[in-house]
């Protein structure tokens, strides 16, 4: 008898007739672009980049922690130090730019410091550099009104019982003391107080898109950026004729 018939080869060692498989076990699919699952179906990831390495930019969700902590932040007092140094500085950045001195520079750098705003420098400012200071003038003005008044009605407020006009007998929540501070206390004191910032984040902004479209690289945003300042500017001067009078 053969040799071959007395010792059969291994069953492991014999051919397969079936199709193979793959050591690894089963291939995944390639991702699908009409998958709702893949990668490139996410519209905030670029070509090219996976759920996880993509970096999603949501616009930040103001909550009411935020709202409590804002009076507390140091950006809230750098933004009130801009809104004062803006009107003497940008006064004094109108004979300088007629002179053709440096008032673009002095301008990006008081925003850079307090802001944190980063603008291109222009190849060449030109009169540009004039019609802002000239422009920002009216809008830093009434930003410096509108905030110290904010910031001086949050102060009388909390400090109720130390005002020399302070009596109770004829103010609101009286005529105890007690309820005299509480009402001036929570109803203006408070308030303003948590009001306060976001109004001065309003006019920051203003002022940094008027920076960045008279004294950025790129001015393609001036008209944007001018129309919405001046007609702030003039509301704010409108509704503050009858606070005036009440004065």
């Amino acid at each position: 008898m053969d040799l071959a018939q007395r010792h059969p080869a291994p069953t492991s060692a014999r051919a397969h007739t079936g199709p193979a498989r793959p050591l690894s076990g089963p291939s995944r699919p390639h991702a699908d672009s009409s998958h709702p699952l893949s990668a490139s179906a996410d519209p905030l990831a670029g070509p090219g980049v996976t759920d996880r390495h993509a970096t999603h930019r949501r616009p930040p969700r103001v909550s009411w922690k935020g709202i409590l902590r804002e009076p507390f932040r140091a950006r809230t007092w750098l933004r009130l130090a801009h809104l004062l140094l803006a009107l003497p500085i940008g006064i004094l950045c109108v004979p300088i730019a007629l002179v053709g001195g440096p008032a673009g520079r002095i301008q990006r750098g008081l925003a850079r410091t307090l802001l944190g705003l980063e603008v291109a420098p222009p190849s060449r400012t030109g009169p540009s550099a004039l019609a802002h200071a000239v422009i920002s003038l009216p809008l830093n003005l009434v930003a410096l009104t509108v905030s110290g008044y904010f910031w001086t009605v949050v102060v009388m407020n909390l400090a109720y019982p130390l005002r020399p006009d302070s009596d109770p007998s004829q103010a609101w929540g009286g005529p105890t003391m007690a309820g005299a501070w509480a009402v001036h206390g929570i109803g203006g004191g408070v308030t303003f107080l948590l009001l306060t910032p976001w109004v001065m984040k309003g006019f920051t902004l203003l002022q940094a898109r008027l920076i960045k479209g008279f004294l950025g690289a790129d001015r393609t945003g001036l008209f944007r950026a001018t129309w919405p300042a001046l007609l702030v500017t003039a509301v704010c001067a409108l509704l503050s004729v009858p606070v005036i009078h009440q004065l």
